[in-house]
């Protein structure tokens, strides 16, 4: 009997990996930390609706990926977002449209994870703290102490600090996870009974403690009963306040908001902060996808590459074309 194949994290790259893997026949066992999958996809629901705390779009530009979102459309997971856009500039607004076509899942991001797992076995709420392999077989090992195995291959998708740890039995996949910086980034939400009195849906942020804001219910199918904003801190920012208690962040950038978004902004009646402590990389890499052939482990996610979304979904592309070569 052929041992499965276990990989680590359901975001994007670690989903991408498993279809490829479940399309040529393999047997996969997902697991992830959190309760559901999605990873930086994921949504939040809230009292104001759901939020995506997480990416706030994204693009496409390789056509492997092009192809896929276009199934994505058809199948109805994503739509197309077309905010109207504006810049931020010594507290200065600007029209700032482009020809962009932003994408965002429908109706809220963690629809294409969720959609992607499919009927794919995972274990959710299932921290995995180490990587060890026998004499012919892998085995993971969970935060409870409980083991899980015997997987033939490994593929750990999770953001590069977490991953290095992960590879420690291919000490250098190890050292090149341990070298990628990852920016963190406070994201909070708030929730206005009124609508502002804004024309603005989306907003890149220079010069100030945010770098960008969206206006939730601009987006295809959100919720609308409050007028639910979006704001994400500068890594600079999130760095220097990482600690800072979530009341005081929600405060700070309230204020920051309303310093730079040109109308009358009342207290809102919803908050919410959540801090990603690896948001995302601090530069783009070439990699791929981290391989040990020889022993079976692999590794991918956003950070071997661009840092976007694509380069997330091409990561675990990659990691399954290699490990299906070593296979043959």
């Amino acid at each position: 009997m052929n041992a499965p194949i276990a990989i680590i994290g359901t975001g994007i790259a670690g989903l991408s990996a498993a279809q490829a893997l479940h399309a040529a026949g393999q047997d996969i066992e997902l697991f992830d930390k959190s309760r559901g999958s999605g990873g930086r996809m994921a949504s939040k629901r809230s009292d104001a609706g759901s939020l995506d705390l997480g990416a706030q779009y994204f693009t496409a530009r390789d056509r492997r990926f092009v192809e896929v979102v276009q199934q994505w459309q058809a199948r109805g997971w994503v739509a197309e977002w077309q905010p109207s856009l504006y810049n931020a500039q010594d507290g200065q607004l600007s029209a700032s449209p482009d020809e962009q076509l932003r994408w965002v899942g429908s109706p809220r991001m963690s629809a294409i994870t969720r959609a992607m797992l499919g009927a794919l076995p995972v274990k959710f709420s299932c921290r995995i703290t180490e990587v060890f392999r026998g004499d012919r077989y892998w085995s993971l090992l969970d935060a409870e102490g409980n083991s899980h195995g015997p997987y033939s291959h490994v593929i750990v998708a999770t953001p590069a600090p977490q991953a290095s740890a992960l590879l420690a039995a291919a000490p250098k996949l190890a050292g090149t996870a341990a070298s990628v910086i990852m920016d963190p980034t406070w994201a909070v939400a708030l929730g206005f009974d009124s609508p502002l009195d804004t024309r603005v849906e989306g907003c890149f942020v220079q010069d100030s403690p945010l770098d960008w804001l969206a206006r939730n219910p601009s987006k295809p199918g959100r919720d609308t009963h409050l007028d639910t904003w979006v704001l994400h801190a500068s890594s600079v920012w999130s760095r220097q306040n990482l600690d800072l208690p979530k009341e005081a962040v929600i405060e700070q950038l309230h204020g920051a908001f309303a310093e730079l978004i040109g109308c009358a902004v009342p207290p809102p009646s919803f908050t919410l902060a959540h801090r990603w402590l690896y948001a995302r990389p601090a530069q783009a890499h070439q990699w791929g996808a981290l391989a040990d052939a020889d022993l079976g482990l692999y590794a991918c996610g956003d950070w071997c590459l661009s840092g976007r979304v694509e380069g997330a979904w091409l990561s675990g592309q990659d990691a399954a074309r290699r490990l299906l070569e070593h296979l043959q």
